[in-house]
């Protein structure tokens, strides 16, 4: 039986989302032509916020945008590192870097659990001393590019629990006490379901779920 410290990401370890600044960063440094189809990706979200489109579709859309329809493992991975150093040295929560070494020492095995896209979230969570990610996958082509397209779900509400218990199935671990933490009442299915919930910074939303349940509450900044 293998103990679990499950983490969220965006607005949990780091202080700010990372998925469009990740997206302006490869398209500062790769094509910077492509901050010219910003309005579109603005509207892009108003359709999400109309209801139009749900978040899966958006994310598609704006790596479309921002990165190209495909792009070779290769020509990502320069990307992916130096954003991966930027938001080391600039948007990790200190209460994370903290929590992170506590459950290491403890023995957990420390998970990090994301809607952000894998093929980045894996660099920082990596950096970080993470075991493991998971998070929304790209398709990966016959080309053997990666593609403008999400592979399975988003990995965002009642779908991240889903591919939490699809991790453990496929890895064959046993799990133990698992320990979850999250800024947002998204992830209510998996707060329910771990055994330990701590809702880090929450948002006003989580908070009142917090307190009605009675989950510990942690200020990591």
């Amino acid at each position: 039986m293998t103990d679990l410290a499950i983490y969220d990401m965006d607005r949990t370890v780091t202080r700010h989302a990372t998925y469009t600044p990740f997206l302006l960063h490869c398209a500062l440094r790769r094509a910077p032509w492509r901050l010219l189809l910003i309005p579109f990706a603005i509207l892009s979200m108003l359709a999400y916020v109309a209801k139009l489109i749900d978040r899966g579709r958006l994310k598609e859309i704006n790596h479309l945008l921002l990165l190209g329809h495909n792009r070779h493992p290769s020509e990502l991975q320069p990307l992916v590192e130096s954003f991966a150093a930027k938001v080391l040295a600039n948007n990790v929560r200190p209460g994370a870097r903290d929590a992170i070494g506590r459950d290491k020492a403890e023995g957990r095995r420390v998970v990090m659990a994301t809607a952000s896209y894998r093929f980045y979230a894996r660099e920082i969570a990596e950096r970080l001393g993470f075991d493991d990610c998971i998070g929304t996958n790209s398709i990966l082509g016959l080309d053997e590019r990666v593609h403008a397209k999400i592979d399975g779900e988003n990995c965002y509400g009642p779908a991240k629990l889903r591919m939490i218990r699809d991790w453990l199935a496929t890895s064959g671990l046993e799990h133990g006490h698992v320990r979850f933490y999250s800024d947002h009442a998204s992830d209510a299915p998996v707060f329910e379901w771990s055994d330990e919930p701590i809702a880090v910074n929450p948002h006003d939303r989580l908070k009142r779920l917090a307190a009605e349940r009675g989950w510990q509450i942690e200020d990591w900044d």
